[in-house]
């Protein structure tokens, strides 16, 4: 018997039994994760043997990636998500006011709530306007499923005035890596920012389960004192040592994933174009933008997007289906020459 929380990226077993289509012959898009991993050499015998040591480097290696020592391992950045409700409550009679952008990566809002926080989903344009009846602002920055960037100009302006009033503003960068310029972590870390990074989405790394916290020394302290001692395994730490090291890598996927995610684009922005809806609502519309990527996935927004993800499912092409008033589909990018061949013709195969 097993038992499941979510649905999610990645589910190619539960595809596989529903449309009679063998794993081995899937092509999964349906996580944002780079499917070029960074190429990880052979482990070492002795990380299946030891413990996990703080001292092996991975703290230093992490510093001189996000340019802080103001971080903590953790077993991927959902650890600290489950964790920061209890750790950033005001132990009062009354919840905190937790606002989160809507749509966003659920467990945000899953974690809040079960610890009886009142949660109130913002869309973007509502944030301004809801700022000052907050204690709490979680972002997705850049937003996982629908792609929007939020400036760093921006993102402060709310942190301040957060700060000012005790708040705190938390900031999910699992897919900022590619433009790390554009992250809010900084040498040192003030009061009421906390800012979640992971190695499993730009690293392609997402089996290992390891992320990192950049927050001010008390709430790094407060965090760690609630993982066990090994949270985060030795194999985990070595691959994010040799990950996080290699400058070179890291460089060609940042020339290499805006490519991509262009790519998938032109491709989506193409089914449009020959195959327009026949009914475009007034949120599909013939001037709004139908497809909006980040440099690891890109989202397209389709009145019968429940029918394109079961026509490609069909065809043994697996993405991840979003629902509700607007529904939408995230694409994941192919790996090879013959998987965006294969794509590009379950596309083509699509009868709208």
């Amino acid at each position: 018997m097993s038992y499941s929380k979510h649905n999610h990226g990645g589910q190619l077993t539960r595809a596989s039994q529903q449309y009679g289509i063998a794993l081995a012959d899937w092509l999964d898009l349906s996580t944002g994760i780079n499917p070029n991993p960074y190429p990880l050499p052979q482990l070492p015998a002795r990380c299946w043997q030891r413990l996990p040591e703080s001292n092996d480097g991975l703290e230093a290696a992490a510093q001189a990636y996000y340019g802080s020592a103001f971080l903590l391992p953790v077993a991927g950045s959902q650890e600290a998500i489950n964790a920061l409700p209890d750790l950033l409550d005001n132990h009062t009679d009354n919840p905190r006011q937790v606002g989160i952008i809507q749509p966003a990566y659920h467990s945000h809002q899953q974690a809040w709530q079960q610890a009886g926080h009142n949660v109130i989903l913002l869309d973007n344009e509502a944030i301004d306007n809801k700022i000052n009846l907050l204690d709490i602002l979680i972002i997705v920055n850049p937003c996982n499923p629908n792609a929007h960037f939020f400036a760093p100009k921006k993102l402060l302006e709310w942190h301040k005035k957060l700060a000012q009033r005790g708040g705190t503003l938390i900031i999910d960068e699992a897919f900022i890596d590619a433009t790390p310029g554009q992250s809010l972590i900084r040498q040192d870390a003030p009061k009421g920012l906390i800012v979640l990074r992971s190695i499993g989405k730009f690293f392609g790394l997402a089996g290992i389960r390891l992320g990192f916290v950049w927050a001010e020394e008390e709430i790094l302290n407060q965090l760690a004192q609630q993982q066990n001692d090994w949270a985060v395994s030795h194999p985990a730490r070595w691959a994010g040592i040799q990950a996080l090291q290699d400058v070179d890598w890291q460089q060609a996927q940042r020339e290499q994933l805006p490519k991509q995610a262009q790519r998938l684009a032109d491709l989506l922005e193409a089914l449009i174009l020959t195959k327009p809806p026949k009914r475009w609502g007034v949120y599909f519309n013939s001037t709004n933008k139908h497809v909006l990527y980040t440099a690891l996935f890109a989202y397209f927004k389709h009145p019968r997007a429940a029918f394109i993800h079961q026509q490609l499912a069909r065809q043994g092409v697996l993405t991840r289906l979003f629902t509700g008033d607007h529904p939408a589909l995230r694409f994941g990018f192919p790996a090879t020459e013959d998987e965006w061949r294969r794509l590009s013709d379950a596309l083509e195969n699509i009868k709208l």
